[in-house]
């Protein structure tokens, strides 16, 4: 194996992320009194929570939009390094395709899920189009690959408008799929052009760009069909926290697995992925800070430099084959997971059990080191099993974070109720519709709580 990165003096930001096992009925706080309500104890309906049958609809669109984004990206880089693992990068994000449509099944029948199947799949040839074009240095093929992508979109706008019955407005959403074609393409274009700090940074924007999508797609589907998601709202102040939370996480597992992946290989594109991924680390760490406080956040970030060292540890006694050395990182993640997992039952006053955490946390361990064993060992259908496992995991802690935060300060996360006339909206953010989130964080009182929720780049 070639390591030719200096690890030690590069300013690698790899996973620490609070793995967490969700606690009983997390983040259910009852909300203070709305006008014209006393007091008195709220019912059920009326309680502040980011576990709803919309939230979790949201959070499973997220799961797999976002997912598909990061797949992609990934797959186009190794079709034009002619990696090795391609074919499994590509089978990985075949089986994300499934998932999706699985969804869009669950909600509109088989047909439905079958036609989504069918038109995704489609667009996502394109793309691979597009790269063999790139390959061949064939500007009228890749011309040729991005006229049908356009076409695509308009074809599958309007079929998520019908659909949706206007729920998902077609002009709106072809506008979001754009700058989603516009986000990979672009990305892809910087990665072969050896711009890889525009790469990466695209390649998070895409991410983040599909969240902006599950939003929009789950409020329509959840104003469709409101008894099916016993009329709650899967756009909430609540269930934006841990929409915000399950980006964080979910792209740290993703930039993490990169860049282990390009450390271990000696990639010229290591440091733009180890950049980008710091960038991911210090959201994360001021998302903790503005929740909990300074000193709180320096902790976290202290820790979280700490367990970085284990796993460059453990690349570079991989890298020099040295089982001991790799024994010794793993027994210090052993270690420090106990210790951490103690210090967010504490900032949580006790929402979080360090028990329950040290279990989660080693699971996230164990997925990444699996996913990075199996590469370094070119088993390559493992490698790719365990990425995913690593990456859906993250939305669980997401989960279990926000709803311990919002358990912590209910009075800030009121209003779970659907309003009686949602907006249409398109995908992606699109939409000329404002957040209750967007309200709630302008607000005094939001800040004097100190949860101050992090400014997404997406465009609005």
């Amino acid at each position: 194996m070639n390591m030719n990165i200096n690890w030690k003096r590069t300013a690698l930001a790899l996973p620490l992320s609070a793995a967490v096992v969700i606690p009983t009925a997390p983040g259910v706080a009852s909300a203070d009194s709305h006008e014209g309500e006393s007091n008195t104890e709220m019912s059920e309906d009326m309680m502040a929570s980011v576990s709803t049958p919309a939230g979790d609809l949201r959070a499973q669109l997220d799961h797999y939009l976002s997912e598909h984004a990061y797949l992609a990206v990934t797959t186009m880089q190794k079709g034009a390094d002619g990696a090795e693992d391609f074919e499994e990068s590509a089978a990985a994000l075949e089986a994300n395709t499934k998932d999706l449509s699985n969804t869009i099944a669950s909600v509109y029948g088989d047909e439905a899920g079958q036609q989504f199947e069918d038109m995704w799949s489609e667009h996502i040839s394109y793309f691979v189009d597009y790269v063999e074009a790139t390959d061949a240095g064939d500007e009228a093929a890749k011309q040729e690959a991005l006229d049908n992508l356009k076409d695509y979109r308009e074809e599958f706008s309007q079929f998520l408008d019908d659909a949706t019955n206007g729920g998902v407005d077609a002009e709106a959403a072809s506008e979001g799929l754009e700058m989603h074609v516009n986000q990979l393409i672009g990305s892809f274009d910087s990665y072969v052009a050896g711009d890889y700090e525009e790469a990466y940074s695209l390649a998070s924007d895409a991410m983040e760009h599909m969240y902006g999508v599950s939003e929009n797609l789950s409020v329509a589907i959840a104003d469709q069909f409101p008894e099916k998601y016993n009329n709650t709202n899967p756009d909430t102040p609540a269930v934006d926290l841990r929409s915000d939370m399950n980006f964080l996480f979910s792209e740290h597992a993703a930039l993490a697995v990169t860049a282990m992946q390009k450390g271990g290989a000696g990639a010229e594109d290591f440091g733009a992925a180890a950049g980008i991924l710091n960038q991911n680390t210090q959201e994360l760490s001021d998302e903790i800070e503005s929740v909990y406080g300074d000193e709180a956040g320096q902790q976290f970030e202290d820790m979280w430099s700490e367990h970085i060292g284990y796993f460059v540890d453990y690349v570079e006694a991989t890298g020099a084959e040295d089982e001991a050395a790799q024994q010794e990182a793993l027994d210090n993640l052993d270690s420090y997971r106990m210790e951490f997992s103690k210090f967010m039952e504490e900032a949580t006053g006790g929402e979080l059990q360090s028990d329950a955490l040290a279990e989660g946390l080693q699971m996230h361990v164990n997925q990444l080191i699996g996913a990075f064993d199996s590469y370094t060992m070119e088993e390559y259908d493992m490698a790719y099993e365990d990425v995913r496992e690593a990456y859906g995991h993250m939305f669980g802690v997401g989960e279990g974070v926000s709803g311990a935060i919002v358990a912590q300060y209910p009075e800030q996360f009121e209003g779970d109720m659907m309003p009686e006339e949602m907006p249409k909206t398109g995908m992606g953010g699109t939409a000329q519709n404002v957040s209750p989130w967007g309200i709630a964080a302008g607000s005094m009182a939001l800040v004097m709580a100190g949860i101050v929720l992090m400014k997404r780049r997406r465009e609005a």
